[in-house]
């Protein structure tokens, strides 16, 4: 939590929609504009994934590449609109099985999203700026026995368990960047926030996903896609993939500020009383937020920076709010010391908030009094609004 009080908004952003497009490069997650050629023939869901998972890997992927992004309004991101992890971009791709890497192209400067198998560098020149995080390390269950992919009851077995909350479609014959693929359609049954559904595609003979989009509620076009119009298979050298960021340019290392912790062993500080006896800050956590039922409260981070957090709701129709000592040297407004302080102003009964309004969720930052105060959830700017109105 560290990092949010130092990294600016248009820093925090560019890296949020960064590391979207690293993950989605990491599976491959590339489809294409218009697809024409045949398509595979009908299978269950259950079917058409389990040949996927057992398919031969591929030795390496090459592709072209648009990126769109829609998730911001106009206006909302001064100074950073020229990124192309802002407003899009087209690009290339490639994979082997080392790493990969993901080129967008803008006139304010190229974006560099490289990876391995533990760690991703993301570097942006129209602000110089390179990024660098750790990835997260495959969990191995102690005493399992599993070898090779999942069996077709497992992948039976999880799609009911899945369809318990997520409305899925059919495996849907198709034809993405001229390769016969499969097209699936996920939405949430219920609290789902302003998220719409999610579209996947993969490759029929190679297993490799060829499509990710993902839809907000109401909307024909994607928030955030990776297409593809044109792709291969084949060997891909080290040296297409391993592009160290230029010398001079600046490093923010996110593992190190996003690892901090308090060092020891103690239990974390959980429960409404608890935490309100043991912050250094009046802790306002009412039982309902626009309707929401409280479900978790929580003291986070190390002794001299602790933060409190606040859960609303489920699923991804929860909001979460972020309580913590407003610093002494930082500029009022904004909360997490002013972080959010380039966005948007909105009014809150008299106290000035900055906000960001998304097509998926809402962003507002303020202080009042000695706390600062972050508030996010999937919810439109209204509901945003109102609930931080109800912590004043």
């Amino acid at each position: 939590m560290k990092l949010l009080r130092t990294l600016s908004t248009t820093r925090l952003i560019v890296v949020t929609c960064a590391l979207v497009v690293a993950l989605a490069g990491a599976a491959i997650a590339i489809a294409a504009s218009g697809g024409t050629g045949p398509a595979p023939p009908a299978e269950p869901l259950a079917q058409a994934l389990h040949d996927a998972l057992s398919a031969p890997e591929p030795s390496g992927v090459t592709a072209r590449i648009s990126f769109t992004i829609n998730l911001f309004p106009s206006g909302a991101l001064t100074g950073s609109a020229g990124s192309a992890l802002m407003s899009g971009a087209n690009g290339r791709l490639w994979l082997n099985a080392n790493g990969g890497r993901i080129e967008l192209q803008s006139d304010a400067g190229d974006v560099q999203v490289v990876w391995d198998q533990t760690k991703v560098t993301v570097y942006d020149a129209s602000s110089n700026t390179a990024y660098v995080a750790d990835l997260p390390t495959e969990q191995t269950t102690t005493g399992s026995t599993q070898s090779g992919p999942p069996s077709l009851d497992q992948i039976t077995t999880f799609l009911t368990d899945l369809g318990a909350h997520w409305a899925i479609s059919d495996a849907q014959p198709s034809n993405v960047a001229g390769q016969p693929a499969y097209t699936v359609q996920i939405s949430p049954k219920h609290d789902g926030g302003l998220l719409g559904s999610a579209e996947l595609a993969w490759d029929a003979d190679h297993g490799v996903p060829l499509k990710v989009a993902i839809y907000a509620q109401g909307a024909s076009s994607p928030a955030l896609a990776i297409e593809a119009t044109d792709i291969s298979f084949g060997s891909v050298p080290d040296s297409d993939i391993a592009v160290a960021p230029p010398a001079g340019a600046k490093t923010v290392d996110l593992s190190s500020q996003t690892q901090a912790g308090n060092g020891t062993d103690t239990p974390p500080v959980t429960g409404l009383a608890n935490v309100q006896a043991a912050a250094p800050f009046t802790v306002v956590a009412p039982d309902t937020l626009v309707g929401l039922p409280r479900k978790a409260v929580r003291l986070v981070g190390p002794a001299d920076s602790q933060l409190v957090l606040v859960v609303y709701g489920e699923g991804l129709g929860a909001v979460i709010v972020v309580e913590r000592a407003q610093d002494a040297t930082a500029a009022s407004g904004g909360g997490s010391g002013g972080a959010l302080s380039a966005l948007p102003t909105v009014s809150l009964d008299g106290i000035t908030a900055h906000e960001l309004a998304t097509q998926l969720g809402t962003v507002l930052g303020w202080d009042n009094g000695s706390v600062s105060y972050i508030l996010a959830g999937s919810v439109p700017p209204a509901a945003a609004e109102a609930a931080a109105r109800a912590l004043k």
